[in-house]
């Protein structure tokens, strides 16, 4: 079997492969796309970091290919769901680099308030600035933590060690979990008036990208101090030059950017601005610890078909995995629909299994849920091995029950969550034997195929309600693939699901919001 690194990877990975008795590695990177796709077809194994883009025409030139495995957490450069289409299991190294990004967020604040890149160079340049170079302590500051996921928590440890008060906002994170640790959960207001610092460890997605922007500025004390060690793109760049002209940012920190290199940007112009080249992951032991684990986590499932830390396929056998495969893929999409509808940070789980289900392990299925429910606010920390774990860690509850009746259908799965901001039910079932079918949520009974681009629309059950809603999508040049209707017991209102062949515009939505007839508009993928 043939493996191909096409990242840089540190050595010790290189010789765990070649020291595998019936397994072949090439090293070839710095390879163009169509380098990549020109010899992609030889190979079983593919080890990336972040430069290589794994889309769907490099996918589809690779018709061999068993496994994609990342050095490292961040997949935005791996197209997940044609790879789980083609049978490629897509697995990352999610604990390999957090202490060490959560490490330079720390020296990144450290380095801001005391000025020490600015001292460096001006030292090195002959001159004399102790006056012009006054920093400040962290000692009785306040830092807000964006993110509470495995690097936001370890930064506000460290942070609470340097006693610093610490508050964090996270609304998916558990109150209970983070005062338990001796740290604050706010609301984004008290977030952004309180906080003295502000480090930032939330994922890259829809709903993040942007997210502090002119608007979360001007909400933020003024002189704040920012540490930014995500991914590049969650701060607007122009939003921010602006806030330190104006004297609202009174410094920042930036460990990525929008684009990357970034080349010059106006932020470089500040002297209150400190820079790194994307090195939150880059230490000797961050880059030997992915480095092992992707190339044993590679080597055990090209052996044994052994699966650890995949994000698209849970860990068990092949024989299990045909049976569970329809009920695997229905539960993670509905977890996920689950987690976008809205209720806040979820406190309980409680996952109901109705009908023939006697000769299934539920286990994988239940994990899948989970999985599903954490991934639009954790996106790729999460997998089928950690979901269980990071649930627990996060204080929610799962309860599992079952029963032999399933109403209408041969089997179904039943989602109720108890969130912070209310509750939420879904039921889910499959067709045939491969085709899984949302039937129920909350009140309302349908049939939907969970995937794709997806609108949800509460609105009421009047004449024209619909017509007004495709008017409105036609106008935007977004066109409907399939529309699903489902209607309350009492018949006053609809719940209209409908499949669209691309994202719905900010501006659409404005405009469907408005509608005399729509209660609510609620975008989703799946």
């Amino acid at each position: 079997m043939k493996v191909l690194v096409s990242d840089k990877l540190a050595d010790v990975g290189i010789k765990m492969f070649e020291e595998t008795e019936g397994i072949d590695v090439d090293v070839n990177t710095g390879l163009s796309p169509e380098e990549l796709r020109s010899i992609i077809g030889n190979y079983d194994a593919l080890v990336i970091r972040s430069a290589t883009k794994v889309t769907q025409e490099i996918l589809e030139a690779a018709p061999q290919l068993k496994v994609i495995g990342r050095a490292g957490i961040g997949l935005d450069n791996v197209d997940i769901l044609a790879a789980t289409k083609q049978g490629v299991v897509v697995m990352n190294t999610p604990e390999g680099n957090v202490i060490t990004t959560a490490e330079h967020a720390i020296a990144m604040m450290l380095a801001l308030s005391r000025n020490i890149p600015q001292g460096t160079a001006s030292l090195k340049e002959g001159r004399w600035e102790k006056k012009k170079l006054q920093g400040k302590e962290v000692f009785g500051k306040t830092i807000g933590v964006l993110g509470y996921g495995r690097i936001g928590s370890i930064v506000a440890d460290r942070a609470f060690g340097l006693k610093m008060r610490v508050i964090v906002h996270d609304p998916y994170a558990s109150r209970e979990m983070v005062e338990q640790k001796g740290f604050e959960l706010v609301s984004l207001e008290e977030f952004c008036e309180q906080s003295d610092y502000i480090t930032i460890h939330v994922p890259k997605m829809k709903e993040t990208l942007n997210f502090i922007n002119k608007e979360v500025f001007d909400k933020m004390k003024p002189g704040v101090m920012i540490v930014h060690c995500a991914r590049g793109g969650i701060v607007n760049e122009n939003d921010l030059a602006d806030a330190l002209k104006s004297g609202k940012v009174g410094g920042a920190a930036l460990d990525v950017f929008e684009t990357e290199p970034p080349g010059r940007s106006a932020l470089f112009e500040f002297e209150n601005v400190i820079c790194t080249p994307h090195l939150g992951a880059s230490t000797a032991e961050a880059q030997t610890n992915v480095a092992v684990a992707v190339s044993q986590q590679i080597i055990r499932y090209l052996k044994t078909s052994t699966i650890i830390n995949a994000v698209n396929v849970p860990s068990v056998t092949g024989e299990a995995l045909t049976r569970l495969r329809p009920y695997l893929t229905l539960a993670e999409r509905m977890g996920a629909l689950q987690a976008q509808l809205g209720q806040g940070a979820p406190k309980e789980l409680n996952i109901r299994y109705a009908g023939d289900f006697s000769s299934l392990d539920l286990t994988p299925i239940t994990t899948a849920a989970l999985k599903g429910m954490l991934t639009p606010f954790l996106k790729d920390e999460v997998n089928f091995i950690n979901a269980p774990v990071i649930a627990k860690e996060r204080g929610i509850k799962v309860v599992e029950s079952r029963s032999a009746e399933a109403e209408d259908y041969n089997t179904l799965i039943t989602l109720e969550t108890m969130a912070s901001e209310g509750s939420g039910k879904i039921s889910g079932t499959i067709f045939g034997k491969h085709e899984p079918r949302i039937v129920r949520i909350n009140d309302f009974r349908l049939e939907v195929v969970p995937e794709g681009h997806l609108l949800l629309v509460h609105n009421e059950d009047k004449p024209g309600a619909i017509g007004s809603i495709g008017t409105v999508l036609g106008k935007h040049k977004v066109n409907i693939a399939r529309m699903y209707v489902g209607q309350e017991k009492d018949g006053k209102r609809n719940i209209i699901f409908l499949d669209t062949d691309t994202t719905t515009s900010p501006e659409a939505l404005k405009e469907l919001k408005a509608l005399p007839m729509v209660k609510s508009v609620v975008p989703l993928e799946l």
